[in-house]
């Protein structure tokens, strides 16, 4: 058995907010054809532009952020709390 004791906040949050980061990526990018698709059929014009392009740029910006600032805070409350509850137990297997 191996036990993760402690978990670097920082190194959780630049993971999580790289792995929000690309995850924003892809919704913005299905918002964008979302809009385009209706603008296509007489949607709202410039509206759906805009809203199709800010996402391809907003989605991914918040999501990484947000994963960033939730990675950090999980691995502080992580660290804080396996000083009660113990570390959490993993079973590998080494080939």
């Amino acid at each position: 058995m191996l036990f993760v004791k402690k978990i670097g906040p920082i190194s959780l949050g630049k993971i999580l907010g790289l792995m929000y980061t690309i995850f924003g990526l892809i919704i913005g990018a299905l918002i964008s054809l979302i809009s385009m698709g209706n603008m296509m059929y007489g949607g709202f014009g410039a509206t759906s532009m805009f809203f199709g392009v800010g996402a391809i740029v907003a989605f991914p910006l918040f999501y990484g952020v947000m994963g960033l600032i939730s990675g950090v805070l999980i691995g502080m409350f992580y660290n804080f709390i396996t000083g009660f509850a113990g570390a959490l137990e993993l079973e590998v297997e080494m080939e």
